[in-house]
């Protein structure tokens, strides 16, 4: 106790920002193309952070960036870290040329710091800073929110995690946090259309589109968390290959042993987070993805004829004289996207991207690699995996 006490004393003293992670009793939370909000201990330990909303130029991927709201500058916002029973102190600064209001979602707190524009607070005004004050009462995986004018604040990028660490936590070697979200960006453009409803045409991971994502990367042995939260508008069934895990908590809470099943896909509906575990025992490179067919792919046209199992030969030179350099697709599937290169409009990234050791993935949105490799050093990237000899699948000649 008395450790705990000067601890807190010399960081009030000296404004360090946060604490190093051998001496924290979790584990830090890996918020992959994000990070983690910093914070001071204030002179009554309160943990104080600052939130600023406004907006920001946001990369999706490499030649794409939208115009996005954002929290400090970036969508997802920081994500907040805290342990149960912390006080925690947040102002925020609306920078925005609207009212807004922060809802920390799933969190027991206050009525008045709910942060529901109108009904228990007055709206942020632009220029205004708000301070929202309260105990963390539970522990858990939630998320924070706009909730003013949500359709168009959220819809533009206003989320981030408020991640509450149990008292006695079991540590997990690897915690990942993983923001689902769907935008509609016209190609051509940046700023993405929040009045859409359905019919969505980039699915990110942490607001990042593969081949943007960054790899989940563990060694073989850890024991690996993934936090998983979604406040968009459909919901996301998740799928991890080479693996089964458990769903071993909710927003509503942790779930007893003996309601865990194994599984390797969780959908999470919107206003949901679902944490699943699993010990990363299986070498490779390992795609964990969105499961609707649409969603692990980019920007792409609805409104195409269906012309599979239709030969263009007759029309295509007559359609050509109309539209020069017109190449007939379609007629034996989208495939031959992948190694065409075909330059789309400005600012927008091509249906399928990514390039694997054995060539193009077909893969975009929401997709990203889980890399589990054996004696790792550290968490850099570990390049391509190392298949054994005789476990790659290949061609091979029926004749003999």
């Amino acid at each position: 106790m008395f450790r705990m006490l000067f601890l807190i004393a010399v960081l009030s003293l000296i404004g360090v920002v946060g604490v190093r992670a051998e001496n924290l009793p979790y584990t830090p939370v890996l918020t992959p193309n994000g990070s983690t909000m910093p914070w001071v201990w204030d002179k009554d330990g309160a943990k104080v952070f600052h939130i600023s909303v406004g907006k920001c130029k946001h990369e999706i991927s490499k030649g794409m960036i939208i115009n996005a709201w954002c929290y400090n500058g970036q969508t997802p916002g920081p994500t907040i870290e805290v342990v149960e029973g912390d006080l925690l102190r947040i102002y925020v600064k609306n920078e925005l040329e609207e009212g807004t209001a922060v809802h920390w979602h799933g969190v027991f707190l206050p009525n008045g710091m709910d942060g529901v524009s109108g009904l228990t607070q007055k709206s942020i005004e632009p220029g205004q800073t708000f301070k929202y004050e309260f105990r963390m009462k539970q522990h858990g995986t939630f998320m924070y929110h706009s909730h003013g004018d949500e359709m168009v604040q959220m819809g533009l990028g206003t989320m981030g995690f408020l991640i509450s660490h149990a008292k006695n936590e079991i540590k997990a070697d690897r915690d990942f946090a993983i923001f689902l979200n769907e935008w509609f960006v016209e190609p051509g453009t940046k700023t993405p259309n929040p009045n859409i409803m359905t019919d969505f045409n980039i699915f990110t991971f942490n607001s990042r589109a593969f081949p943007g994502t960054a790899p989940l990367v563990v060694k073989t042995g850890d024991r690996v968390r993934i936090r998983i939260g979604n406040v968009g508008q459909e919901s996301h069934p998740i799928h991890l290959h080479g693996y089964a895990f458990k769903t071993v908590a909710t927003d509503g809470g942790d779930i007893p042993p003996s309601a865990q099943v194994p599984d390797t896909t969780v959908v999470v509906f919107p206003g949901q987070t679902r944490t699943v575990e699993f010990v990363a025992d299986a070498p490779g490179d390992w795609a964990f993805h969105c499961h609707r067919r649409h969603h692990p792919m980019n920007a792409m046209g609805h409104d195409t004829a269906n012309v599979l199992g239709v030969n263009q030969d007759s029309v295509k030179d007559v359609v050509r004289k109309l539209v020069p350099g017109y190449m007939p697709m379609g007629e034996n599937g989208m495939d031959e996207m992948n190694y065409m290169g075909m330059k789309g409009p400005e600012n927008t990234l091509p249906m399928m991207g990514g390039q694997g050791q054995f060539g193009p993935t077909g893969m975009g949105g929401m997709f990203t690699v889980l890399m589990v490799r054996d004696n790792l050093k550290d968490y850099d990237h570990p390049g391509d995996y190392p298949h054994p000899k005789g476990t790659v699948a290949d061609v091979v000649d029926e004749s003999k």
